[in-house]
């Protein structure tokens, strides 16, 4: 009578990992305000700049074109309050991808992912300056072409959490606090396949805090990929 007591353990453990995955991080997700499987091609609300985007096989594939000499990008028009969104994304090629989100006026925040490396960070907001780009992590993460990955970022108030897969940094900023504006992807060369969008508002997580002593500290996670030694952060794509 073994196989009665092994299933009950592994059916235990399933239950304790799905537990773990669903554990809150800085939001609690709430009202659903978007959501799609992206297995059609974009019409409105997005609104596509640059770049290729398209349904392939059942999910949307973005690639930059080569005469924009620009990345792809395609964006919501949607004005944020605290938010949660959750993705997943596959490599086909492409040399990167992010999901951004804007202030009024120009970038605010964005998780960057290459071949290589995911990075969480605080956009430069003026370009011109004073303001630069925060890295609130780096880290060295191979992502295969051809498997799904998936993306998560947070923003509660003046802070921001960013998670591909079980790689996971925050960082706060007053820009945070401003309009968020125009959730999108980007895709650096080709290319880049999405699906399973959601975007939710969010409540602070009232175990936030003890969370966050679980989780590196702004700045003290900044990985190189392997072989690239003083690598240099891929910068970000325009509007």
């Amino acid at each position: 009578m073994k196989t009665p007591i092994l299933f009950t353990a592994l059916l235990a453990t399933a239950l304790q990992t799905l537990c773990a995955a669903e554990k809150p991080l800085l939001a609690i997700p709430g009202k659903v305000i978007y959501e799609s499987k992206l297995d059609s091609d974009l019409g409105d609300p997005w609104k596509s700049a640059k770049g290729k985007w398209e349904a392939v096989d059942g999910v949307l594939r973005g690639a930059e074109k080569p005469e924009d000499k620009h990345g792809a990008v395609t964006r919501l028009p949607n004005k944020l309050a605290d938010f949660v969104i959750e993705y997943e994304v596959k490599f086909e090629g492409a040399k990167s991808t992010s999901l951004s989100i804007n202030a009024v006026k120009d970038h605010m925040a964005r998780i960057m992912i290459t071949p290589q490396s995911v990075t969480i960070q605080k956009d430069d907001n003026d370009h011109a300056g004073p303001d630069q780009a925060v890295v609130f992590a780096k880290f060295s993460a191979p992502i295969q072409p051809g498997i799904w990955h998936s993306v998560r970022m947070e923003m509660v108030g003046d802070t921001m959490l960013g998670k591909v897969d079980d790689h996971t940094a925050w960082g706060s900023n007053d820009l945070f606090k401003q309009d968020r504006m125009s959730p999108g992807f980007t895709v650096g060369g080709q290319s880049v396949d999405f699906r399973n969008l959601k975007i939710s508002e969010a409540t602070l997580n009232p175990d936030w805090a003890s969370v966050q002593a679980t989780l590196p500290k702004p700045g003290e996670k900044m990985d190189m990929p392997e072989g690239k030694p003083g690598a240099k952060k891929p910068a970000p794509e325009a509007k």
